[in-house]
């Protein structure tokens, strides 16, 4: 009966610890809409975003719209990357891909710029 608890307890170890030893990274940014800019014209750039570049990096996003909080005026883009180092490949491609104004990403930047204002950005490692 002891060696079926140790393997049990053997076997759960190994089943949770590659869980446990990868978290998924998410990218909250916090901004506000522009005046003449919906919540459903911000999605429209998020599901285009989502669409034609996101999915090549493996990165998805998702507007988060308060309900219920201390400030109901802002908006939050939730993206999501299977982990932080995925993360990082995608922010290096997005960041490069700004310096050539007819590249996807530049496009869309300034799609988002047009209807939104940022203001904070945090990294989130979620197990």
């Amino acid at each position: 009966m002891k060696a079926l608890s140790v393997f049990l307890n053997l076997l759960f170890a190994i089943a949770t610890f590659p869980s446990m030893a990868a978290a998924e990274h998410h990218d909250v940014i916090e901004f506000k809409l522009n005046e003449n800019c919906s919540v459903q014209d911000y999605v429209k750039i998020k599901d285009d975003f989502n669409a034609t570049w996101a999915k090549d990096y493996g990165y998805h996003a998702e507007i988060s719209v308060p309900i219920q909080a201390a400030d109901l005026t802002n908006v939050f883009w939730v993206g999501r990357s299977a982990n932080t180092a995925a993360f990082g490949k995608a922010w290096d491609a997005w960041r490069d891909a700004q310096a050539d104004p007819k590249s996807d990403a530049a496009k869309l930047q300034a799609r988002f710029d047009k209807c939104g204002t940022n203001s904070s950005r945090r990294g989130f490692d979620v197990y």
